[in-house]
């Protein structure tokens, strides 16, 4: 059995909880199978079982194109570019909406199942008409089109499933809800400290940490705004690059200098580290903070709880199949707006209740470490890459036969 897989995602080009997705799955996969990667880039590459082509993204034809709908249509043009070479795979596996063009145009002209994974829903990300503009209903369509057409439809949660069959036409019994996974042997504890060192974080002083991109979905707004509510002799420490738009680079730039007024020891650290750095800022952080208003599943938080860090995250979406509350973390509840793009209702109250959840973990000693110990026995039960491996490799066998 051969499988392709389709994706924006791939190293060194990862940005994003679906790109480390890929890139450990593929990994594992390729264990068992022959895989096949196309994504977006110059990658080129072959070991083993596992080939790696990119397809340029970049193309000078669109230096004139509207700025907003510019990433729509570069994303199409790769997507052909990468049906361009002859399929001889068995089945196609697509992931994010980014590459789901690519996938139906695959399915059309080669007749081969179609799989898609959910890392997250257009529908439910109604901020993206910020950053595209009507580039957004052309997503939109894309997505909704792949989702209906696919032979299965893998969502990361339980919540995720729910969404697709509220969201979409699918039969239910196409829908396998198959979770996201880590490897357990790169993200361990480390008593490494060059990262903290790098950014002058006070080993000597407890902080608290964010991890992710500048973006509404990850609520980072919310985390600043909770600053002046946590023990002045807590630092923060905000990972956090990447923005959507310019629009939310300056709320973020703005707020950030706002508290700053209040308190020196806020540390914005305005890039993506590399897995080394990141794993030793879990590893000798007092308490991870995830404030996402909307995840279908959160592979940040999984991160930390292998590294033996508590969490404190929003109760929404696949976070509640992830963090146990009270064991493994504090799960604060979030009232969210009916509709979409579903901002808490009392955005003061969320910072708040975050910050009174990263006090408890803060002020708590024992309960950090028990939460710390239970986090990572979670994970190792629960979310090891290799089982994930084998039940998307029975799927596969149980489309193709």
């Amino acid at each position: 059995m051969k499988a392709l897989f389709y994706t924006r995602e791939f190293p060194p080009y990862v940005y994003g909880g679906a790109g480390v997705h890929v890139e450990y799955l593929a990994a594992e996969l390729a264990k068992l199978m022959e895989l096949e990667v196309r994504c977006f880039g110059d990658q080129d590459e072959k070991t083993d079982n596992l080939s790696v082509k990119g397809y340029p993204y970049d193309n000078p034809v669109f230096n004139n194109s509207n700025d907003k709908l510019k990433a729509v249509l570069k994303t199409l043009s790769t997507c052909v570019h990468m049906n361009a070479d002859d399929i001889d795979a068995d089945i196609v596996h697509c992931h994010t909406w980014y590459s789901h063009f690519a996938g139906i145009t695959a399915k059309l002209l080669y007749g081969i199942p179609l799989v898609v994974t959910t890392h997250s829903l257009e529908p439910l990300r109604p901020w993206k008409r910020e950053q595209l503009g009507r580039g957004y209903d052309a997503s939109l369509w894309i997505e909704k089109t792949a989702i209906e057409m696919a032979d299965a439809v893998i969502a990361v949660s339980n919540e995720t499933r729910d969404d697709v069959l509220k969201y979409f036409d699918v039969d239910e019994e196409k829908i396998k809800v198959i979770y996201n996974g880590i490897n357990l042997e790169e993200y361990i504890v480390t008593k490494e400290t060059a990262a903290l060192d790098k950014y002058n974080i006070d080993k000597s002083k407890p902080y608290v940490l964010f991890v992710g991109r500048i973006t509404k979905q990850k609520g980072i707004i919310h985390l600043v705004n909770a600053i002046k509510y946590i023990d002045p002799d807590t630092q923060i420490v905000l990972c956090a690059g990447a923005p959507d738009t310019p629009e939310i680079a300056k709320e973020m730039e703005d707020s950030v200098n706002e508290v700053k007024k209040i308190r020196d020891n806020v540390i914005w650290i305005a890039e993506m580290l590399d897995k080394k750095s990141v794993i030793q800022l879990y590893s000798h952080a007092d308490v991870f903070c995830c404030p996402s208003i909307y995840e279908p599943f959160g592979i940040i938080n999984i991160e930390a709880m292998a590294c033996k860090t508590a969490v404190v995250a929003s109760a929404v979406g696949g976070i509640k199949e992830v963090v146990v509350d009270g064991e493994t973390g504090i799960l604060v509840p979030l009232e969210q707006q009916n509709v979409a793009p579903f901002e808490p209702v009392d955005p003061d109250k969320f910072a708040r209740d975050l910050a009174n959840g990263i006090n408890i973990v803060i002020n708590n000693k024992e309960l950090q470490e028990s939460m710390a110990n239970k986090g990572r026995k979670r994970v190792e039960e629960t979310f090891d890459w290799s089982a994930i491996a084998q039940q998307i490799e029975v799927l596969y066998k149980s489309l193709i036969h």
